[in-house]
């Protein structure tokens, strides 16, 4: 193969030019693909308070990312079937020091990675104690008509609970 040059020479062109270009691109598609699916792309607050914006909240548990200093930290929002929003640490009482203690929602349940344990919805801040979601509380938290904040300070207080957490 041939191409033109601005001297109207004839001269070979790089063997593969395309292919390599297109590989490029393909690879820093996948690369970009890897780095969202694994959460790396998805930024994590740092200090300040977190705001939970009250209209995003489903029945679907929403998770908060947040970083207290070096430990990586998590909220989970839910609105349970009375209406009421709820919230609470994503780490389980129990076992949040193995750092798998923390929860997926399946259906109208949240699972306990580290012991299976399985925690209805409806009992998010409700339940203190035992196998389940450590609650934030209402007086450890403000609510106006858009939004739910939680200080720093709580935050900060409460990071020992995510010292070993690995999600």
């Amino acid at each position: 193969m041939t191409k033109s040059s601005s001297s109207g020479k004839k001269t070979p062109a790089a063997p593969g030019g395309k292919t390599l270009i297109i590989a490029g691109v393909l690879a820093v598609l996948a690369l970009s693909l890897v780095v969202l699916k694994s959460g790396l792309g998805t930024p994590v607050p740092a200090g300040g308070d977190l705001k939970i914006l009250k209209s995003e909240i489903t029945d679907k548990v929403k998770y908060y990312p947040y970083r207290a200093g070096d430990v990586k930290m998590e909220v989970l929002a839910v609105r349970a079937s009375d209406g009421t929003i709820r919230t609470a640490f994503n780490t389980c009482q129990v076992c949040f020091d193995s750092g798998r203690g923390y929860y997926k929602q399946q259906g109208n349940v949240l699972v306990c990675q580290n012991c299976g344990n399985r925690f209805q919805l409806d009992e998010i801040e409700r339940e203190i104690g035992g196998c389940n979601p450590v609650p934030i509380l209402p007086e450890n938290k403000t609510e106006d008509d858009e939004y739910i904040t939680i200080s720093q300070a709580f935050l900060e207080q409460n990071k020992v609970l995510f010292t070993n957490w690995r999600r």
